[in-house]
């Protein structure tokens, strides 16, 4: 049995939880071909440059992996692989452009929030003195926190999918690619922001688990001592398995969102087919 997402009942945005559940149905029928090019993925990150490139091949491959399960024309790893490694120098260029853009959107929030900090501190100092101060402080660093949040998730949203056209489509290179993202998500940035917070909770207990968890305990810990360093290499193994465990999540999730919203924009079909009995 199929579930018609293509039908016109279905052309309106899907819902944050909607593509989030898509993305778990697609992660859950696929597990175990997702999970080995995740494995594959990370081991690749650990090799400078080739490696990188490597890595974020492998990471696209996933999403059109399972873009071609959204429109009913599922490919074989090796058959998705050709167009993948044929580009796989663009997909590099794709990662350190997003990752420097994000980087340049950070520092310039960071400026415009330390900036505001600055003059409520002053206003609220003006007005009520020392006890302004301390008012003041506590509003700055809300301000301050909301403004990086807000920003940063707002561009994330614009390059959220900024791969996957690059793997998906035909006669595409890395910068056009990234464009392509930033004219998909320009009416639905909103939409996306809640997206990415969904999927955020939705991983968060694997992340804080296997990711920061390690890294609290080894504050503790008197750095070059022996336990210092065992659960160190612990910490870089845990953090291994958790992005293993969640990249393919987020690689259908971003199939999930650029289907979805070439769907509204180009009219293609979807059809979500449900995963085997045996995997439910």
């Amino acid at each position: 049995m199929s579930e018609n997402f293509g039908s016109p009942g279905a052309m309106q945005p899907l819902s944050p939880g909607n593509v989030v559940s898509a993305a778990v149905r697609l992660y859950r029928s696929h597990l175990k071909t997702y999970f080995k090019q995740a494995t594959i993925a990370h081991l690749w990150a650990l090799v400078p440059v080739y490696g990188w490139a490597k890595c974020a091949a492998t990471a696209a491959l996933i999403s059109r992996l399972a873009f071609g399960e959204l429109v009913y024309q599922p490919e074989s790893v090796a058959e998705a692989s050709r167009h993948i490694n044929a580009r796989l120098w663009s997909f590099l260029r794709v990662s350190f452009q997003v990752g420097l853009s994000l980087f340049g959107v950070y520092i310039l929030l960071a400026i415009a929030g330390g900036i505001i900090s600055f003059i409520i501190g002053l206003v609220f100092g003006a007005l009520l003195g020392s006890g302004g101060i301390i008012v003041g402080s506590g509003l700055a660093i809300a301000v301050m926190a909301i403004t990086m949040l807000v920003g940063l998730t707002w561009f994330y949203a614009r390059w959220v999918v900024a791969e996957v056209p690059l793997a998906v489509e035909e006669n595409i290179n890395g910068a056009q690619s990234v464009d392509r993202s930033w004219e998909l998500t320009n009416a639905s940035v909103l939409r996306i922001q809640g997206v990415v917070l969904v999927a955020f909770l939705v991983t968060f207990p694997i992340v804080g688990i296997l990711n920061y968890l390690p890294s609290i305990y080894i504050v503790k810990l008197e750095p070059g001592s022996t336990l210092y360093w065992i659960v160190y290499s612990l910490s870089i193994i845990t953090s291994l398995i958790g992005g293993i465990l969640v990249m393919p999540f987020w690689q259908a999730l971003k199939a999930v969102l650029y289907f979805d919203l070439r769907s509204r924009r180009e009219g293609l079909g979807l059809q979500l087919r449900e995963p085997p009995q045996d995997l439910r």
